[in-house]
């Protein structure tokens, strides 16, 4: 079972808090982040697989995700790009997350359908908690992204990813 805290996620000044409880050991939490393999399961909300994914996983490596959906943008697949700018081993990753094309190369947000006030980089940091009985706390924080309904979007999107992930490491 996955606890699955929405109360947690708030929004303060274009930040997104989320907070979930996994099933799961904390190394398996953090790989699920770390190996592109076992990301692929889970990236991207509801509907959305994830055909790609390349991790340069070191401080100032980079990742090149992409995701798609038939009934999203036509099926067009999305991507999205970032460099690890801190990593302590099974407690936390800060990494930056921008829109990118297929190549790596950032693209501005309206590119792929969001408003014009959508940061054309954000500011994730994930932290990792063994809470007991083998389960994991994680805490996603999300920065730079609008208020309104471009922030409840992400929450939701997020939401749906993090359902997966929970899937995933059963």
């Amino acid at each position: 079972m996955t606890e699955r805290t929405d109360t947690a996620t708030t929004a303060e000044r274009e930040v997104l808090v989320i907070e979930r409880i996994f099933d799961a050991p904390r190394e398996l939490v953090w790989k699920a982040w770390t190996d592109a393999e076992l990301l692929k399961r889970w990236w991207g909300p509801k509907g959305f697989i994830a055909p790609a994914a390349e991790i340069d996983f070191c401080v100032g490596g980079k990742f090149l995700f992409a995701m798609q959906s038939p009934e999203y943008q036509d099926g067009r697949t999305l991507w999205s790009t970032g460099e690890y700018r801190e990593i302590v081993p099974f407690e936390r990753i800060v990494c930056t997350m921008a829109m990118a094309d297929e190549e790596g190369n950032i693209v501005p947000p309206t590119d792929y359908g969001m408003t014009e006030d959508f940061a054309a980089e954000s500011l994730l940091t994930v932290e990792f908690e063994a809470v007991g009985n083998g389960q994991t706390k994680m805490t996603l924080r999300h920065e730079g992204l609008p208020p309104g309904d471009m922030l409840e979007g992400a929450g939701t999107g997020w939401n749906e990813s993090f359902d997966k992930l929970a899937e995933s490491l059963k």
